[in-house]
């Protein structure tokens, strides 16, 4: 199959997917708009990265890995999804332990928003310059710099009420080329196939740091928590059917882009770079590199939106207004710029991980002790109790990729 044939079915696959995603009896469903939330959150960034860090790191298991982190999100899930089912029933009214614990994990998730935000705008910097003569991390920091300068901006002094509107709209491009890098690689996956040129390279890491690797990147299936967060919209049904369909729409994606990616790429076309998923399907197709950019750029912005306005919302509602949201975004911004200035994005990635383990973790100790209090029975306490132990040893040792190519072999 010759190029500009591979490009036609690349961008036909897009709009196909762009055009069902406009439907309105798709688009204006309650139960799809639910969903839509946790879903742009969970495959937001990760799409961007996972396939370069996995592939460069597990080899022929990164397909197993990805699946590990999908069923680890998936079980944090699950204690946030009792969480909000026994918060709407008639045993809602907990005891002391409960609401300081509940307390502890806003400012936790307050926190981790800071993170996600320098996450996700130091990979909208990184996209920016990646097809231009200015392609450095210096450029890619000024980048990034401004577009912190812009949202405190326009949260300041107008409001984010027209920026969010961005969001349905950045949702269905992303998916929609992310449908398009699919079908692209697919179609390199089959040709290496058809002519045995299958790659299966040894995992650069094992044993505990391999795990420890993964307990690092949680914050790549992170997202699905906003449905519990969606209340006033919609009822506990919904709430709790979106996130599992948010977590299973992804993990499929995920596990399907990992399997085609995972056995195509020799060791020496492997790096480890914020925008090293340009270079790999450069090699798979011309027209792919700048349809990443735009999804990049796209899905980058308006979730940085996102987190920003819950961030802003959040500190104002747990200090009764003494740091109102103005305030929660300067602050938000100062931290960012930090980070961006004195970090990398991997090491972001790791502590906007941490940062999502404590919350994770402090849900989970919440769902044992409302599994415990309501006697929904000794299995479900004792693997709530479980969770919020692993979420802590998340915290304390996960770890970053580290930046740069993998040695050959």
């Amino acid at each position: 199959m010759n190029e500009i044939l591979e490009d036609i079915l690349i961008v036909g696959a897009v709009m196909v997917a762009g055009g069902v995603l406009a439907l309105p009896r798709i688009a204006n469903t309650k139960e799809w708009r639910a969903t839509i939330t946790p879903l742009a959150s969970i495959i937001g960034s990760g799409f961007l990265i996972l396939g370069p860090i996995l592939d460069a790191s597990f080899g022929k298991w990164a397909p197993a890995a990805m699946a590990a982190l999908c069923i680890l999100g998936y079980a944090f899930g699950s204690a946030i999804r009792f969480n909000i089912r026994v918060l709407d029933g008639s045993q809602a009214k907990g005891g002391p332990h409960e609401k300081w614990t509940e307390r502890a994990s806003s400012w936790a998730l307050a926190f981790a928003y800071f993170v996600s935000v320098a996450y996700y705008l130091n990979l909208f910097g990184a996209f920016g310059v990646s097809l231009t003569e200015v392609d450095d991390r210096l450029h890619a920091r000024l980048l990034t710099s401004a577009a912190f300068l812009v949202i405190l901006f326009v949260g300041w002094f107008r409001g984010f009420g027209a920026l969010e509107r961005m969001e349905q709209i950045s949702v269905s491009v992303k998916l929609s080329i992310i449908l398009g890098l699919i079908v692209g690689l697919a179609i390199y996956f089959f040709k290496a196939a058809g002519g045995d040129e299958l790659v299966f390279n040894a995992p650069s890491v094992t044993g505990v740091s391999a795990v420890t690797l993964l307990f690092g990147l949680i914050v790549t299936v992170q997202g699905f928590e906003t449905s519990r967060y969606l209340g006033e919209e919609y009822t506990a049904k919904i709430r709790i059917a979106s996130m599992h369909w948010a977590q299973w729409i992804s993990s499929g994606i995920y596990i399907i882009y990992i399997l085609l990616m995972a056995y195509v790429f020799k060791r020496g076309e492997l790096k480890l770079e914020e925008t090293a998923i340009i270079g790999m399907m450069d090699i798979v197709a011309p027209i792919l590199p700048a349809l990443l950019v735009v999804a990049a750029l796209s899905a980058q912005f308006s979730a940085a939106v996102a987190d920003t306005s819950g961030s802003g919302g959040l500190l104002d509602e747990l200090t009764k207004g003494k740091v109102n949201p103005k305030r929660g975004y300067a602050a938000l911004v100062a931290v960012g710029i930090g980070f961006t200035w004195f970090t990398n994005v991997f090491e972001i990635i790791n502590y906007a991980s941490r940062a999502f383990a404590f919350y994770y973790a402090l849900q989970s100790a919440l769902a044992a002790m409302r599994a415990h209090r309501t006697r929904a029975g000794i299995g479900l306490t004792a693997l709530y109790g479980a969770l919020a132990l692993l979420g802590a040893l998340i915290v304390v040792f996960g770890k970053s990729a580290e930046g740069g190519s993998p040695p050959d072999g």
